[in-house]
């Protein structure tokens, strides 16, 4: 028996998870940057 999910819960756990994932990703990049520039000044 299977059951079956309906396509807009799973868009809406696929943007959770991406959230959940790109967020903190998108923040140590930009940080990181920020800290590389501080190199070249």
């Amino acid at each position: 028996m299977s059951t079956r999910i309906p396509s807009g819960t799973r868009t809406l756990h696929l943007i959770l998870a991406w959230s959940f994932v790109g967020i903190p990703l998108l923040w140590g990049v930009l940080q990181t940057l920020r800290n590389a520039m501080k190199l070249f000044h």
